[in-house]
């Protein structure tokens, strides 16, 4: 089913969560865990992230340097039928754009489509750490309205190759990441917003935010969007915090603020028990002022940690 008919017809606002695939070498144990941890919550969707290769550096015993290209966390596709399979919950796996050319993008979206996957979240992705800019590859694509682009032409049945024959129309459900806080790299917020607007205007059908911790942040996005004609549903991401550093990890990563009062209890804490704790109230909070201002769903992002979810997830559902 796709996530825009799940929301259409939802009667009460529901939940999802975003999973990692397992590291290389893993299995997929950790991933079922916390599934079924939650499962009993009813959620409606389940987004898995998709990883581009990553460049290091390796110091050899003859004192050189060896550069050597990996990919930690394979399987994306594979994990994401597994599970819809398994567990009857729709997927949404992640298509970026950084690390993947055009035709492989068209690829793994055959390959998706012949699973049986309707959904997909599509991103431009991040840089790789060598480089301070993103750059797409050589005939990859620059930014996700062009992925969405390609994704809305295969609706239409258009491929790559333009002399295909009887070409079966690719028909997926595609949502696309919002910052209420505005993307760093954007140079203000109207420009932010315009771009955002490109991405539902090409064919992007709902929108789901980066995470932010103080919701004034979500409902001044919402009213953006709607103040420039952006009409589909958007869906707030919600990120519990888990661990003390995450004070000042989280505004350097994602270029957020933390409301003054989540930071001066964070401060308080002696350790990473009692960091999870505030995370986990701070998070609830959020999520019970969301709904009832009347968010279609919320968004959970979980990195692989589902005691507190499971904990935030009962409270509010």
């Amino acid at each position: 089913m796709k996530v825009i008919d799940i929301i259409k017809n939802r009667e009460k606002t529901i939940f999802s969560f975003e999973l990692l695939p397992p590291l290389k070498g893993n299995d997929a144990g950790r991933i079922y865990n916390t599934i079924e941890s939650l499962i009993e919550f009813d959620p409606k969707y389940i987004n898995i992230t998709t990883h581009r290769d990553e460049v290091e550096f390796k110091e050899m015993a003859d004192g050189s340097i060896v550069k050597r290209t990996v990919r930690k966390r394979p399987g994306t596709v594979a994990i994401a039928a597994s599970i819809q399979y398994k567990y009857g919950i729709p997927v949404v796996p992640h298509i970026l754009c950084g690390g993947f050319t055009k035709s492989e993008t068209e690829h793994v979206l055959i390959d998706l489509n012949f699973l049986g996957i309707e959904n997909i979240l599509a991103l431009r992705g991040d840089s790789i750490k060598s480089q301070h800019v993103f750059k797409p590859e050589a005939d990859g694509h620059s930014n996700a309205n062009e992925l969405v682009q390609q994704i809305s032409d295969l609706k239409q049945g258009k491929y790559l190759e333009h002399d295909l024959k009887n070409n079966t129309p690719l028909d997926f459900c595609v949502g696309v990441a919002g910052y209420p806080e505005k993307h760093f790299e954007a140079p203000n917020i109207e420009q932010d917003m315009e771009y955002l607007k490109q991405k539902v205007d090409t064919g992007a059908e709902y929108i789901v935010t980066q995470m932010f911790f103080d919701n004034r942040f979500f409902y001044d996005f919402v009213k953006r969007c709607r103040d420039i004609g952006i009409t589909v549903p958007i869906i707030p991401g919600i990120k519990p915090i888990n661990l003390k550093n995450q004070l000042t990890v989280l505004p350097k990563i994602f270029n957020i603020d933390l409301p003054a009062e989540l930071v001066a209890e964070l401060a308080k804490c002696k350790n990473n028990d009692d960091a999870k704790i505030v995370g986990t109230e701070w998070a609830i909070h959020q999520s019970k002022d969301l709904i009832e201002n009347g968010v279609p769903s919320l968004h959970i992002y979980t990195y692989g940690i589902s005691d507190n979810i499971k904990e935030i997830v009962k409270a509010v559902f």
